[in-house]
């Protein structure tokens, strides 16, 4: 006789808080507002992103906070994999000058991080918390970081050198 799985939710009020809370960050940084006279939502993601570098930078760490906590509620690898794949389409065609800023109103990635989390727990797959792809994922965006911070003081050297050869 098969078995049925075991559907398990998160255990604690301070759990379901948390996870209240990252639907509300979410909200607010894809669909907190409202074109007025239109269906059309955006949130302070699309906004900030028009401020070069640190409008991008400053929603890719949030949305990679929300990812963290969302895992540390059990949204499994798989899971994890998709909302990470999100945040980085987010941040890498986000950051294109003009087009970018569309895309940032029109592609909501923490909205879709959320409903992925939403259907994961409807299909009964939560896992628990998952500190080892946590530590992964942790890494791969310091990793990251520290790779912009390089290539942006390797840029700003560059063009300071030219602008001292050419202009000095």
């Amino acid at each position: 006789m098969p078995t049925q799985p075991v559907i398990v939710r998160p255990q604690s009020a301070a759990a379901d808080e948390r996870l209240r809370w990252v639907e509300h960050v979410a909200r607010l940084m894809d669909s907190q507002f409202r074109l007025p006279g239109t269906r059309f939502r955006f949130g302070l993601d699309p906004l900030l992103g028009l401020i070069p570098i640190i409008g991008d930078l400053s929603t890719f760490a949030v949305s990679g906070v929300l990812v963290m906590t969302m895992m540390r509620h059990g949204a499994s690898r798989n899971v994890v994999i998709r909302m990470v794949l999100n945040i980085l389409i987010d941040t890498f065609l986000g950051a294109i000058p003009i087009i970018g800023n569309v895309f940032d109103f029109a592609y909501k990635a923490n909205d879709r991080n959320v409903a992925l989390l939403r259907r994961h727990y409807a299909e009964g797959k939560y896992q628990g918390g998952g500190r080892g792809l946590l530590t992964l994922v942790l890494l791969g965006f310091l990793v990251f970081f520290g790779l912009l911070a390089w290539g942006l003081w390797a840029f700003t050297s560059w063009l300071w050198h030219y602008a001292a050869v050419h202009w000095g």
